[in-house]
């Protein structure tokens, strides 16, 4: 199985430049006016151009929205300093949403880029998430 990242935005031009400025992503291929997938993270990033006010699906009510929302499906970005990511993503117009925490297993950031969407800039620290997993009974 392969993972994708998609994320809808209703300016392409702006999006992009978002996220090579905030992430330092990288154009991969470009699909006319409708897409264009970024590399540089571990998977595919597609930026789709929906227009606000769209259908979100066809049988739900739903329609896209692009001022900020909140869902339990996110983005993280794992960086090597958390810090320095943070400036350059707000820098590019990304909103930091809390302050930096600091966990046993790393230390993150809370935000939001222009389009409404909530992502996080994390760096890892000592084992990682390791530190705080369970050893498994099987």
């Amino acid at each position: 199985m392969k993972l994708l990242v998609n994320i809808d935005v209703d300016d392409l031009g702006r999006a992009e430049a978002f996220y090579l400025q905030a992430l330092g992503l990288s154009v991969c291929r470009r699909f006319g006016s409708s897409g264009v997938e970024l590399r540089g993270a571990a998977c595919p990033v597609f930026l789709l151009v929906k227009p606000a006010g769209s259908p979100a699906a066809s049988r739900i009510s739903q329609s896209r929205d692009y001022a900020r929302h909140w869902t339990p499906v996110h983005l993280d970005f794992q960086v090597d300093d958390v810090d320095a990511a943070v400036a350059r993503a707000v820098a590019a117009g990304a909103v930091l949403e809390d302050t930096i925490q600091t966990h046993v297993w790393g230390r993150i950031a809370h935000l939001a880029d222009p389009f409404g969407h909530g992502f996080c800039l994390l760096t890892m620290l000592g084992r990682g998430y390791d530190e705080i997993a369970e050893p498994n009974p099987g």
